[in-house]
């Protein structure tokens, strides 16, 4: 299994993905980290997890909107599932981050 480093907020997380996906996790992050951006810009650094938690909340709600406008575009589909497994992905992290 292949591992990449992300970026969130400043800080570095391992992810673990399959061979050959290090690039699209990578740039999954880097979506991930424009989003929690967003946030500290409107709201200040209210702590990682609270912004996790925020970001979670707008990655599905961006989500929701794909799956009831039905796919609207030709990759609605690849994308919402690729939203999906990231929102899952930053669920376990919260709870990593909650844990520790």
């Amino acid at each position: 299994m292949a591992q990449v480093t992300i970026q969130i907020n400043g800080r570095g997380y391992e992810v673990a993905c399959g061979p050959g996906e290090e690039e699209r996790i990578a740039g999954l992050a880097a979506y991930v980290d424009g989003k929690v951006q967003e946030f500290v810009g409107s709201l200040g650094n209210i702590g990682d997890q609270r912004l996790l938690v925020m970001t979670s909340l707008l990655l599905a709600d961006e989500l929701w909107e794909l799956r009831e406008g039905g796919g609207a575009s030709p990759n609605g589909d690849a994308r919402a599932a690729s939203i999906e497994a990231l929102a899952e992905r930053l669920d376990r992290l919260i709870g990593k981050l909650e844990a520790s």
